[in-house]
């Protein structure tokens, strides 16, 4: 035996799931509820537009009114409005969505801004009432309908005595859910939601005291609590720098200015709009976390950035409006997808010509805010490979000079060493190396964050001819002609001194002879230290290949090694280990009382 048919679901079953289980936020209800009265507009619209509805007068407008007292929220707009038939069709039939039947009877023409294409939508009112009502006049000559229906699924249809085309919803609040009936509060929620609609979206507290008007004044009109324009959705050549900063502070509630904008829209093969923001994050107390704002033709979706930005992109801050946004029946959580991996690859690509843009056409702005911009580009790099092909030419580097250069700019430096890029990491620590190389013209970038000794393996895995090299080692560069490293005669002194018997010491001859050591530890060595703290493992230490260079130049060397035998050899030594030590990194506490303990016993000997 076989048998076909539907499954039917009767409306007790399935209202107790609407009422407690249709959306994560019962807040939403007011964002459904007003998107479809924004979609009754825009269908009216429309069908003024292609002269299938003649004689509509009036502009068109949302109400929104609350009434603490009666315990009632109602949304009207003046609509396409709905038959008798139509609300058997859309309202009785949970799930059948009104938005989908009018885009595919008017396909041939654009049904852009049309938000309900969920059948649900209107359900959700009952999250918060348990009774709800509908009156309701189609823009046609038909006869208006009342609609009513409590929390259990039971509904009754009558005449109703509205004259204006349009529909009233009336939602009786429950006890549980009076928070709703607060005037601040649904203020605030319709203001989240639905603050860019396209048709003007008035607000009335109806038991707020009225608004005092001096004598002789006129009462001031009301103002629609949307901005029916919204930056994003005008072209980019018809919106000023004051006007991005002003939507930007607006909606993001920050009295700083953002370093840069970014406005995009994109249409084919993609099809969404949006702006971008650069936060400025000079101060260290302010969160790197991002806030974009997603919205589906107008209406607030969400905050969710995680599926639409890279997470090197995760700081930046704005709104994009997507109305082919792949959404569950909550609109709540973007499904994993092509569409949003183009988007976030569209938005990597535009953040890329901008920064190209200013780079090329206004170096000293984007001079001005690269500390802000550099670890976000060397992540990026580091992440993704077209990202870093795109950036790699704009990338800037600060010379101790104080001036910014691009790698192949750094290469052309008078003094620059071909193959060789030479860098510090701590200006005051190694002080004493930035002069070894600035008295001989060599120039030095500054890489002081921990992420750019990664950047720096990336930079040389794609760039041929190209070695980062840190300044406190021992270089053909600072060396004499024909002098490099021998073992030492003095490697015995140095290692009893040091108390490292495993102490590598090597002589060379160097251009300035005022430095009497160094201690030179190997960059790959160094490196592998550096990864080791950026992926947390703190306890461990790899050893670091340290090797002490005494200079043959140094006065102090060479009277040492004349007089290694002496009382005070063994002192000097220790002391000359150490303060190459200081010129590599901070001592330890053993290292700095042994060091203050062999300065003072000095100091009482020349007495």
């Amino acid at each position: 035996m076989s048998e076909k048919g539907g499954i039917s679901v009767q409306t007790e079953h399935i209202f107790p799931i609407i009422k407690r289980w249709l959306y994560s936020d019962k807040e939403i209800f007011l964002r459904e509820i007003v998107s479809n009265a924004a979609d009754a507009e825009t269908k009216l619209k429309h069908l003024v537009a292609v002269g299938q509805a003649s004689g509509i007068e009036g502009d068109y407008r949302i109400d929104v009114k609350v009434n603490k007292d009666e315990k009632t929220i109602t949304v009207e707009d003046n609509g396409i409005g709905m038959t008798e038939a139509e609300v058997k069709q859309y309202i009785n039939q949970i799930a059948l969505s009104g938005a989908l039947d009018f885009i595919q009877k008017y396909e041939n023409a654009s049904a852009d801004g049309i938000i309900g294409h969920f059948g649900l939508g209107f359900y959700s009112s009952f999250m918060v009432a348990d009774q709800v009502e509908i009156d309701t006049k189609s823009y046609s000559d038909a006869p208006a309908v009342h609609w009513v229906c409590n929390e259990e699924g039971e509904f009754e249809m009558s005449d109703s005595d509205r004259q204006a085309r349009g529909t009233k919803i009336t939602l009786h609040v429950t006890e549980e859910e009076k928070e709703f009936l607060e005037g601040d509060k649904l203020k605030e929620i319709l203001t989240k939601y639905c603050g860019f609609l396209s048709f003007p979206v008035f607000f009335t507290d109806e038991c707020a005291a009225p608004e005092e008007v001096k004598e002789g004044e006129e009462p001031k009109a009301p103002t629609p609590i949307n901005d029916v324009e919204p930056l994003w959705q005008k072209m980019p050549n018809e919106c000023t720098d004051e006007e991005y900063d002003a939507f930007y502070h607006k909606v993001f509630w920050d009295n700083q200015d953002p370093l840069f904008h970014i406005h995009i829209n994109a249409d084919y093969p993609l099809n969404f709009k949006g702006i971008l923001y650069f936060p400025r994050l000079g101060n260290e107390y302010r969160s790197l976390e991002g806030e974009v704002k997603l919205f589906y033709n107008r209406v607030f979706v969400s905050d969710n950035i995680k599926e639409v930005l890279p997470e090197y992109l995760l700081m930046l801050k704005g709104v994009l409006d997507c109305p082919e946004l792949p959404l569950n029946v909550s609109r709540s959580y973007l499904q994993d997808s092509d569409y949003v991996k183009k988007i976030s690859a569209h938005i990597v690509k535009k953040v890329c010509d901008k920064l190209a843009g200013l780079h090329n056409t206004d170096l000293e702005k984007y001079e001005s805010f690269w500390d802000d911009i550099k670890i976000f580009v060397e992540y990026g790099c580091i992440k993704d490979k077209k990202f870093y092909d795109r950036m790699k030419d704009i990338v800037l580097f600060k010379t101790t000079e104080d001036k910014f250069v691009t790698l192949s700019e750094y290469k052309k430096l008078e003094g620059a060493v071909e193959g060789k890029i030479y860098y510090a990491t701590d200006l005051t620590q190694q002080a004493v190396y930035v002069k070894l190389y600035k008295d001989q013209g060599i120039p030095v970038i500054v890489l002081d964050q921990l992420i750019d000794s990664q950047f720096i393996n990336i930079i040389e895995l794609n760039e041929q001819n190209t070695q980062f090299q840190r300044i406190d080692s021992v270089t053909d560069e600072i060396r004499k002609e024909d002098k490099e490293e021998d073992a030492s005669s003095l490697s015995e002194l140095f290692t009893e001194a040091s108390g490292k018997k495993d102490l590598t010491v090597k002589e060379t001859a160097l251009k300035d002879g005022s430095v009497p050591a160094i201690l030179n530890i190997t960059e790959k060595s160094r490196r592998m230290n550096e990864m080791a703290q950026i992926y947390g493992m703190k306890d461990v230490h790899l050893p670091l290949e340290e090797i002490l260079v005494l200079n043959t130049e140094s006065p102090i060397v060479k009277k040492l090694a004349t007089d290694k035998d002496s009382e005070n050899a063994k002192a000097i030594a220790k002391q000359l280990y150490l303060l190459a030590v200081l010129n590599q990194r901070p001592f330890t506490a053993e290292e700095l009382k042994t060091f203050l303990e062999g300065s003072y016993d000095i100091l009482g000997k020349i007495q």
